[in-house]
């Protein structure tokens, strides 16, 4: 979605979680370098898309700025954008969130880290669906050996290593197609997926590419059981829950 966009929108893409759910994409430009959006509300697959369009203020760019504020979890980790200061949490980790990516505030990628940040470190793991490799990055600082960070999107491909080497981190990055690569073995697994590539994921996990450790997100409150079933023929049981506002996300061992 975010690469599509970007196609549109020289000037950057925002992706914001609203309160009642829903998620809203600011698409930026000068006069004359995005299309005519006319105001309407039309369907795309089963959601409910409302287009409008109006100037922003010439300070755009800087409040784009302000949007993009330091994650912290206690005194074990923060992660900020580059023009934040260090931190003395534990783990200080810098995300460029460039035109299309977050630096790791949104829910889904909270709950993620809050549940990584429990397991006890070491062996291999694999991030599925990195986005700009936040979780890969954290990963690797905890002491997670190797780290493989992989994605679908061009874009994340391309974040996702250049945020790893502003922490002074050689990652393996590379682009992944979850219905169709081959399924990487890994002792611990990190997929941020929406609800319905985590079914996908599922149903292709077997052998030795099932991990002894999964930590799904991206998935909602309502959706949080049945992906747990979804994973436990595999003897992939629950042993740990996180829910922040509509959001939630799993351990799965």
């Amino acid at each position: 979605m975010l690469a599509e966009l970007l196609e549109l929108a020289p000037g950057g893409v925002e992706e914001v979680a609203l309160e009642d759910g829903s998620v809203e994409y600011a698409l930026y430009g000068a006069p004359g370098e995005l299309p005519e959006l006319p105001t309407l509300r039309a369907l795309a697959g089963e959601a409910l898309v409302e287009v409008s369009s109006r100037p922003v203020a010439d300070d755009w760019a800087e409040r784009w700025r302000e949007f993009h504020r330091p994650l912290s979890l206690g005194s074990r980790l923060t992660v900020r954008p580059p023009w934040e200061p260090p931190s003395p949490a534990a783990i200080d980790v810098v995300i460029d969130p460039g035109r299309a990516f977050g630096t790791g505030a949104h829910p889904t990628t909270r709950l993620c880290l809050e549940l990584l940040l429990t397991l006890p470190p070491g062996g291999p793991l694999v991030d599925l669906g990195c986005g700009s490799g936040v979780l890969a990055i954290v990963a690797a600082r905890l002491g997670f050996r190797p780290v493989r960070a992989l994605d679908n999107d061009p874009a994340a491909v391309a974040a996702a290593r250049a945020n790893a080497a502003a922490n002074h981190l050689q990652l393996d990055v590379q682009p992944f197609d979850l219905r169709s690569d081959p399924l990487p073995a890994s002792e611990t697994m990190l997929a941020n997926l929406l609800a319905p590539l985590l079914r996908t994921l599922a149903s292709r996990l077997e052998g030795r590419s099932r991990p002894a450790r999964l930590i799904v997100s991206g998935l909602l409150r309502s959706e949080a059981d049945e992906i747990a079933a979804a994973f436990a023929p595999l003897g992939l049981t629950e042993r740990a829950r996180l829910s922040r506002g509509d959001w939630s996300a799993l351990l799965l061992a």
